[in-house]
């Protein structure tokens, strides 16, 4: 495997807006569909109003960094992409609300990661969006797991 230039393979952490003392934070999950759009919405405008920190976290799944050749070429190219447009989205919302925002790049299963990063960052409140495949009624969505685990408030979003 050679170099990563565009590091999408790497964990990142970039802050955008005003900076915040608040020690009050909500972690919204995003994974660029509509309904982790409307979710990363629903946080910026509970954020704003309360006046907490956000964070944005993009998970980047297990299966896709299993990949090989020129599949994983195209699904690194497909997922930088979706990281810039994201980072460009955040950074564009936070400094036109004045919201304290840290957007998070980070590895694994959507659903482990999360509840890793809400726990690390002792977050108040989790916001993700309604899962719309039919295969989670079976194997359950991101959401009900967060819900079943019990730590903090979740939030979602349809």
């Amino acid at each position: 495997m050679g170099a990563d230039p565009a590091g999408a393979f790497e964990s990142t952490v970039e802050h955008f807006g005003p900076r915040s003392s608040c020690g009050r934070t909500i972690l919204a999950g995003v994974d660029g569909s509509d309904t982790s759009m409307r979710a990363a919405s629903y946080a910026f405008g509970l954020a704003r109003r309360e006046g907490y920190r956000l964070l944005v976290a993009l998970v980047r799944t297990r299966w896709s960094l299993a990949l090989t050749g020129p599949a994983m070429e195209f699904e690194r190219h497909t997922f930088v992409r979706l990281r810039d447009e994201l980072r460009d989205e955040v950074r564009e919302h936070a400094e036109e609300l004045g919201v304290a925002v840290t957007f998070l790049v980070v590895h694994g299963d959507p659903s482990t990661s999360l509840r890793e990063t809400a726990d690390q960052c002792q977050v108040d409140t989790v916001v993700v969006g309604a899962s719309t495949s039919a295969g989670h009624r079976f194997a359950g969505s991101v959401a009900n797991r967060l819900i079943r685990a019990g730590r903090w408030p979740v939030v979602v979003v349809p």
